[in-house]
């Protein structure tokens, strides 16, 4: 098989490439990789030594292709679907770049940044940190709510009426968000729109693949 996605079920940023091949029904290996395991570790790390997924590796071009939006663009321009995840348009291409953006830097980045200090042990928690990345994220949810609410709650997907590569980055950055802040409290329109992303055939099928893991997001600081 010509395209490997070296990734783990549980990384958001994993859900990113795993939704744009599932749209597309794109063949490819997935190689799940366990840090934890010093074996498959060095391996990942002897492929690419950064050490972050997710990382495809296409055979057949004899091309590895890290990052996630990357990685999407790289599967639009060389095997392309049915779905078009990158507009050919240059203007509606920037804004789903942008909205892409948007959703990696200000709502995946803050939410990564409460969720693992709960993994640290209590004396190392950075509370100041934390808090900061809490006032982060929830500004990017005003902002996504208001822009929801501009629209008369009309506007089905992130940069509009056509799903998007912003839209598998909205997917895993709002629903592991929703774990910090729950989205129904204050932000209704963002909570109706990241059930449309769960209900999408390619990100429900990633979810059911990360449920075995799932248990392993904490909910609250873990006591240690």
């Amino acid at each position: 098989m010509s395209l490997t996605l070296y990734m783990h079920p549980l990384a958001a940023y994993c859900h990113k490439p795993l939704i744009a091949l599932y749209e597309n029904d794109t063949p490819f290996q997935a190689q799940i990789v366990d840090l934890a395991d010093d074996v498959q570790r060095a391996a990942f790390y002897a492929l690419w030594p950064i050490g972050k997924f997710p990382v495809l590796n296409d055979h057949t071009r004899g091309c590895l292709v890290p990052e996630s939006s990357i990685i999407i663009e790289y599967l639009a321009r060389h095997y392309p679907g049915k779905v078009t995840l990158v507009p050919k348009d240059a203007d509606e291409a920037r804004e789903v770049r942008f909205r892409d953006r948007f959703f990696d830097q200000y709502v995946a980045e803050p939410m990564q940044k409460v969720i693992t200090d709960r993994l640290r042990p209590k004396g190392d928690r950075d509370r100041y940190g934390v808090a900061i990345a809490r006032d982060k994220l929830r500004t990017a949810l005003d902002l996504l709510e208001r822009e929801f609410e501009r629209d008369d709650g009309k506007r089905l997907w992130a940069a509009g009426e056509h799903y998007s590569m912003a839209d598998c980055a909205a997917s895993p950055a709002l629903f592991y968000a929703n774990f910090v802040i729950p989205l129904e409290d204050d932000h209704p329109l963002t909570a109706a729109y990241l059930l449309r992303l769960m209900q999408r055939p390619s990100y429900a099928r990633v979810l059911r693949e990360a449920e075995p893991y799932l248990h392993l997001v904490p909910a609250e600081p873990v006591e240690a």
